[in-house]
């Protein structure tokens, strides 16, 4: 388990009588990259609910770099080193980008009461979130509000905070939901920089980016995990073909 980033065993959620997670079993080794895929309704976004701690599983268990973090509040999560971005941004529209992501950090750094006595400590905010934006491309619009941005910028900045937040494990909730298909570069090309060290595991319905980013994929449908394997071997895989990909089982 030394080279496990992120370890889930057993995993079940039900609502009512609908059950949206069946015994779920998924390890992230660290610097993994890895793709979640499957049909609407598959359970994606509710597993990274699980993780996060914004869903209480109904049994189970999930270590993150070998300790238990079930019981934790989704703060405590984040404390001990897992991110997420979500489907729909939840960025301050009106604040500059680097505002953005140094208030984060001052919250990261549980900091943000000072800021208003101490203005170094917001300088060093300031400082750091200019080199997150830096290693997304996006340092060119620190000083834009977010409302300014074109979207895929938006989608960056959201990963350039999740970022800020030193995560070991970074969970990709659709980042390319919504960028125009001309934007979709950006997002393309942040993804390759994203630092080694970092496990990730990445929801998202272009198969494109799936299948270029992902080293291997796990195929979720109802609930449970269908199948785990490379691209090529998911790609090829005959249930898959029939339950997600719209292709006939051979």
């Amino acid at each position: 388990m030394a080279d496990t980033a992120l370890s889930v065993r057993g995993l079940c959620k039900s609502f009512g009588a609908l059950p949206v997670a069946q015994d779920i079993n998924i390890d992230l080794a660290l610097g993994s990259r890895v793709g979640l895929i499957g049909p609407n309704g598959a359970g994606k976004t509710t597993l990274v609910n699980l993780l996060t701690g914004t869903l209480a599983a109904d049994a189970g268990s999930i270590l993150l770099n070998g300790d238990a973090i079930d019981g934790l509040t989704p703060e405590a999560r984040v404390r001990r080193g897992l991110a997420r971005t979500h489907q729909i941004n939840t960025l301050l529209n009106e604040s500059t980008v680097r505002d953005n992501v140094a208030i984060a950090i001052a919250e990261r750094d549980r900091i943000a009461w000072r800021l208003l006595r101490f203005r170094q400590d917001w300088r060093r905010c300031l400082e750091e979130a200019q080199a997150r934006l830096h290693e997304l491309g996006i340092a060119h619009a620190a000083e834009r509000t977010v409302a300014e941005l074109p979207y895929g910028e938006q989608r960056l900045l959201e990963i350039a905070i999740a970022l800020s937040l030193r995560p070991s494990v970074l969970l990709l909730d659709e980042p390319a939901a919504g960028v125009p298909s001309l934007e979709a570069h950006v997002i393309h090309d942040a993804l390759d920089r994203l630092s080694a060290d970092i496990a990730v595991l990445m929801i998202e319905h272009d198969m494109d980016l799936v299948f270029r980013f992902a080293r291997e994929i796990v195929v979720l449908v109802q609930g449970r995990v269908l199948t785990r394997g490379a691209p090529a071997d998911i790609a090829a895989d005959p249930q898959v073909r029939a339950v997600y990909l719209g292709r006939r089982a051979a």
